[in-house]
């Protein structure tokens, strides 16, 4: 469904994406884990077309995005449906708006009809009789399912999740992860989600691909994850403050306050 070939991605001197490799087939649930500034959103970003890489190549479909013009990029972006890390509502309108936005840009439904895919969206994400509130009456794990109903309100291919689980509580992360997989079954999409919350990439994941200084390190199941034998994996995922990891940053940390 994706397959992405030495991309790279450099915002001035800083080079984010230094030739990433990761294929993601149909159906499945890819995990894409790294600490702060790995470069996760930026892949995504590059994914979708957002952003356009400085190198590399990006299929989606056997379609290759980084050879695609606004008008083809529009297209293929029908393709996708993405949960965003705050949600991203719009304050100022209503749950059935928020859920409905796409359909209302995309399509000649009436408000009628949107207003019956968002009750119906909302439903499978476990809400009911919430159209007419705004966001900000709503829970922070109310937002993020609502967030998802309009993630999901087109009926996309593929669903992108931007750090799911950030800022809720256990409880509510992992009714979020629930969803995640019930959503890849019920609608047989396939998913990618970026992610440092381990518990939610071990519940969710299918395989698991570790991003670390702009590379994949390491792709593979859970399982083959939690038993590697790669040294940055390994500390990443054993949450120590001492190995390799530590070593490049304070070696980076040094390098910088010299220049």
């Amino acid at each position: 469904m994706i397959k992405i070939v030495d991309l790279h991605k450099s915002f001035g001197k800083n080079h984010v994406l230094r030739g990433v490799d990761l294929e993601i087939q149909e159906g499945e649930s890819m995990v894409v884990m790294g600490g702060s500034g790995s470069g996760k959103s930026v892949l995504i970003k590059n994914i979708i077309g957002i952003l356009h890489p400085d190198k590399g190549r990006i299929y989606v479909a056997g379609q290759e995005v980084t050879q695609m013009n606004e008008r083809e990029l529009n297209e293929l972006r029908k393709k996708f449906g993405m949960l965003f890390q705050g949600a991203a509502l719009f304050d100022s309108l209503s749950v059935w708006e928020n859920v409905g936005f796409g359909l209302r840009q995309h399509t000649h439904l009436s408000d009628e009809e949107i207003r019956e895919v968002a009750s119906e969206k909302l439903a499978m994400v476990g809400l009911y009789d919430v159209e007419d509130l705004r966001p900000s009456e709503l829970s922070g794990g109310m937002q993020k399912r609502v967030g998802l109903a309009r993630a999901i309100a087109m009926e996309p291919e593929i669903l992108l999740y931007d750090e799911p689980t950030t800022g809720l509580d256990p409880i509510n992360a992992d009714m979020i992860n629930n969803l995640i997989i019930d959503m890849r079954e019920k609608l047989t999409v396939t998913s990618v989600a970026i992610t440092h919350d381990l518990v939610s990439a071990y519940k969710v994941a299918d395989r698991i691909a570790m991003l670390y200084q702009g590379k994949v390190l390491q792709v593979g199941t859970p399982e083959e994850i939690q038993n590697t034998s790669n040294p940055y994996v390994h500390q990443f995922i054993s949450g120590k403050a001492e190995g390799p990891i530590t070593e490049d940053l304070e070696r980076e940390l040094m390098e910088r306050s010299t220049r």
